[in-house]
């Protein structure tokens, strides 16, 4: 699964630090999901997805 929380994350100012501090996840956790090293659970994808203010289906996408 690809996802555009890096390209939004930056966009917003925001650094991993503060996404991780945020949504209460180490910041390994933040880059392993930004580098589509891990894919994170529903309840992950939809906390990413309301803190950068983007619905989910935009941010993760499906690899084919």
């Amino acid at each position: 699964m690809k996802n555009r929380i890096k390209e939004l994350r930056k966009a917003r100012g925001l650094r991993q630090e503060d996404v991780a501090r945020l949504l209460g996840v180490s910041r390994q956790t933040v880059i392993a999901v930004e580098n589509n090293k891990y894919d994170p659970t529903l309840a992950l994808a939809m906390h990413f997805a309301r803190l950068l203010e983007t619905p989910v289906e935009q941010l993760f996408t499906l690899e084919d």
